[in-house]
């Protein structure tokens, strides 16, 4: 399916950081409010959710951090305030409502990886 989304490079963003050569990865967190998002009052999952990519993926031109769609402002159904595109990988690996990112050494412990490791790996296209 294609998208008309309303954002920038990730690499772009990654670029304005200068992350050192010891950053390896980049772990993402979303907001964690359970008035305002009702799942998270669940136990299915650890919340905040948190997903990651290798650098490399990371500066790839398609991963995209979208605050829009369809020329209109990003919904919160659509993960609103910031959201994550990697139209490569599985769905999962696209973080919505990101409220932190940071540059890490080693690879991020993810909700899923952690939530079923044998079936949703780090890598997981």
């Amino acid at each position: 399916m294609i998208v008309p989304w309303v954002g920038f490079p990730l690499g772009d963003l990654i670029k304005r950081f200068k992350p050192t050569s010891k950053a390896k990865y980049v772990e993402f967190k979303t907001l964690m409010d359970p008035k305002q998002m009702p799942g998270e009052r669940g136990s299915v999952l650890d919340w905040p959710y948190t997903e990651g990519l290798r650098m490399d993926e990371a500066m790839h031109p398609l991963a995209l951090m979208t605050v829009g769609l369809y020329g209109k402002v990003l919904p919160n159904q659509n993960g609103a305030p910031l959201r994550l595109i990697t139209p490569w990988k599985y769905g999962f690996k696209g973080v919505k409502a990101i409220v932190s990112m940071r540059f890490v050494e080693r690879m991020p412990v993810t909700t899923w990886a952690k939530s079923a490791p044998s079936e949703y790996g780090f890598y997981d296209r």
